[in-house]
């Protein structure tokens, strides 16, 4: 059963991030069609959506922790995916917002509930591999996304992608409706309270709490600015700086972002179920040193005018972008209550989200345009390289998390034995422990 509904957690979130990417391969088309700025385009693709996909998101993942989590992911996919075809009649820039809206409330639900039923489904020694697989999710996505997209956008026009993702989406609802059935949450403790859920302040003071946690939201949410940064804009980069057309860039970036980049987060999740295994620290150390390697490698590829040494850096870079999600999205149930997983999932999707989501696309574009007038065609390339920097930060943040990972990781795991809840237990003694 584990792995049959990991598959189709997998594909939900493939669909769900098809639907969010679409606009991205698409932005060019539709700022010309509907004359609007790149700072316009940002915000149609991060700010005004990750507000309601963040929001929403809270109440909703109280909701996965204490109900059936799989009728929460059904009824979600039926949402994003009908508002995404919605978005193929959109007659006006403010009409493709408000569809954009929708699809945002509609991806709400299915992230948290679906971290919570893996870390059901896993036990700790599996469960960052099992996270990889999951968190492969966004980039066959971005593979379906941009494949649709380019192809489809450049014979047909930017329309037709909405409309064909959107009958996908409903498509992969009617299947999921058959096929996914609800695990029994692990390590269930009577009285730990499931039917009641955890209040959202108990889920805030829980990863505060907790130094490795802490500083793991940290590098989670400055690695979103940048990554969201870089999906939003590459598209309409290449297109600009290096020539390339509509269908050309779908498919390099399907390649690069798509299928290598869910080969990097597929890597990501098994190197560090494998090194963790000899020394906790290891969980996150990984992505610290892959993390502080891609700085210069996206300067780079952002930097350079000659197309092969571009494409080369872009191949790299790209490749590994998500390393760091199947540990993040492991370790963050790993140190979490049983009862507030799902919240949990949810404080770091909506913090995350809405600072990189929400900031990065939408800086990025107003940085461009404040260099069009004295840059032209190159302000775009600059307001790109506010992202390398993030990669250093997010990396420091990763190193400290990891000098605190064991003591944690032995606190939850004795409080969970003891009383089903790691928030419930008081801390060990980190001296001389967060090293190991």
């Amino acid at each position: 059963m584990a792995g049959r509904t990991l598959a189709i957690l997998l594909l939900v979130f493939a669909v769900n991030f098809m639907d969010r990417q679409l606009l991205a391969i698409l932005i060019e088309p539709i700022r010309q069609e509907l004359a609007i700025s790149d700072a316009a385009a940002g915000l149609l693709y991060g700010s005004t959506f990750v507000v309601f996909y963040t929001v929403l998101g809270i109440p909703i993942a109280r909701a996965a922790d204490r109900s059936n989590r799989s009728r929460i992911i059904v009824a979600s996919l039926a949402l994003f995916s009908a508002m995404t075809a919605v978005c193929a009649w959109a007659g006006s820039y403010w009409h493709l917002l408000l569809a954009r809206i929708g699809v945002g409330v509609g991806e709400a639900g299915t992230g948290p509930a679906s971290h919570s039923i893996i870390a059901d489904l896993y036990p700790l020694e599996r469960r960052a591999t099992a996270m990889g697989i999951f968190a492969m999710g966004p980039h066959l996505g971005i593979l379906l996304g941009f494949s649709i997209g380019g192809f489809v956008g450049q014979a047909f026009g930017w329309r037709a992608p909405f409309l064909v993702a959107g009958v996908a989406g409903l498509a992969m609802t009617a299947v999921c409706v058959y096929v996914m059935k609800e695990p029994e949450r692990r390590n269930a403790v009577a009285g730990a309270g499931h039917a009641r859920g955890a209040p959202v302040l108990d889920a805030v003071r829980a990863v505060w709490r907790q130094r490795s946690l802490r500083h793991l939201f940290i590098a989670a949410t400055v690695l979103e600015v940048a990554v969201a940064s870089l999906v939003a804009w590459l598209p309409a980069f290449l297109m600009r700086a290096h020539g390339s057309n509509l269908s050309t860039t779908g498919a390099l970036l399907a390649v690069v972002l798509g299928l290598l980049g869910a080969g990097g987060t597929l890597l990501g999740g098994w190197l560090s179920d494998r090194l963790g295994a000899r020394a906790p620290a290891w969980r996150l150390r990984t992505s610290a040193i892959v993390v502080l390697l891609m700085a210069p490698v996206w300067a780079l590829a952002i930097a350079a005018d000659d197309g092969a040494i571009a494409l080369v850096a872009l191949i790299i870079a790209g490749g590994l972008i998500s390393f760091h999600l199947g540990p993040t999205f492991a370790l963050v149930q790993s140190l979490t209550a049983p009862r507030m997983r799902a919240l949990t999932a949810s404080l770091l999707l909506f913090i995350a989200n809405l600072v990189g989501v929400g900031i990065g696309p939408y800086l990025v574009g107003t940085l461009s345009d404040a260099g069009l007038a004295d840059y032209g065609s190159d302000s775009l390339r600059l307001a790109l390289m506010i992202v390398p920097p993030l990669f250093l930060w997010a990396a420091a943040h990763f190193t400290i998390a990891a000098c605190w990972l064991a003591a944690d990781l032995q606190n939850a795991s004795a409080a969970t034995a003891v009383c089903g809840d790691p928030a419930d237990a008081a801390p060990v003694d980190h001296a001389g422990a967060h090293f190991r």
